[in-house]
């Protein structure tokens, strides 16, 4: 293996110049050769606007596909056929149809293939799962509220079919969900906010079944202008274990927990260079699975039209 890796960021947008180009920059395993994007650009590497070029013409690099999760599907295959290792913005696809064939794909090629939740790399995730192990759990409550003008200004393919409107945020609640209390897990009803101007919803909730029966409550908010607000509660044999900031801060009974600084797209990295050295892959769904069926079970209610 190469060392330290080669590695292509293709879509160079908000999420790529915000948290992979920095997280591939502070680390050792991995270089940065290229980048492919159709409207950015990066300094110091060679960059690309047709993602066939690069894979014709560009260094043999592993790849991290930063596109929208709609258009995922035909590069995902292309760099696996070229034999590149992939690594996978969440969420991995627009649909469980294109990731298992992606899943597929990579096992027959022998490539790595990485299908991030960098919601799982939190710092408070590991020691809220180490906490939670072999205990009884009563009742789980997320609350996921945010301004989409703030976080996600002027991306219009998030309201387009395949953009998961208010589940692109929601579903990192969901991938923490799914790691901590690891197991069975079925959405029973789900209401979904869909502004008449957008085929996405804007806000849903979920009522969910856990792990031997346990009761999720899940309300997600994008228009909320407030304190923003990513919080994860489970009440345990007579305890509250609380991850608040999308799993960067833990309490236990109002106690705070010291877990250490945020380590998201670092930890991803270093997940990545440690699956190309096994030569292993890592592609849980079950994240992408609850927001399916939240769609395909959910009563939608149209609300007023989104402007951002």
């Amino acid at each position: 293996m190469t060392h330290p890796i080669p590695v292509a960021v293709v879509g160079v947008g908000k999420i790529a110049r915000d948290q992979h180009l920095p997280a591939i920059a502070a680390n050792r395993d991995f270089r940065l050769v290229a980048a492919v994007s159709r409207h950015g650009t990066v300094a110091g590497v060679p960059n690309f606007t047709d993602f066939d070029a690069f894979l014709a013409e560009g260094p043999q690099a592993a790849v991290a596909l930063c596109t929208p999760p709609a258009v995922r599907l035909d590069m995902a295959l292309k760099a696996i056929a070229a034999g590149r290792d992939l690594l996978i913005e969440k969420p991995p696809a627009a649909t469980l149809g294109e990731i298992e064939t992606i899943i597929a794909a990579a096992r027959t090629a022998g490539v790595t293939l990485f299908a991030t939740w960098h919601s799982r790399f939190a710092p408070a995730v590991a020691p809220a799962k180490a906490w939670l192990s072999g205990r009884v759990i009563d009742s789980v409550t997320i609350t996921w509220k945010e301004d989409v003008r703030r976080w996600h200004p002027g991306q219009d393919w998030i309201w387009q079919p395949g953009g998961f409107g208010v589940f692109d945020p929601g579903i990192n609640a969901l991938s923490i969900l799914t790691e901590i209390l690891p197991g069975s897990m079925h959405v029973t009803t789900a209401t979904l906010e869909v502004p008449s101007n957008c085929a996405t919803p804007i806000g849903a909730v979920l009522a969910m079944t856990g792990p031997a029966g346990v009761p999720v409550q899940a309300a997600f908010d994008w228009r909320h202008e407030g304190l923003q607000t990513w919080d994860i509660a489970v009440e345990a044999g007579g305890h509250q274990l609380r991850l608040s900031l999308g799993g960067a801060q833990l309490t236990i009974d109002g106690t705070p927990v010291d877990v250490g600084p945020e380590a998201e797209y670092s930890g991803i990295y270093r997940r990545f260079a440690d699956l190309i050295a096994a030569r292993a892959s890592d592609a849980d769904i079950a994240p992408l699975r609850l927001c399916a069926d939240a769609f395909l079970i959910g009563r939608q209610i149209a609300v007023a039209p989104f402007t951002g």
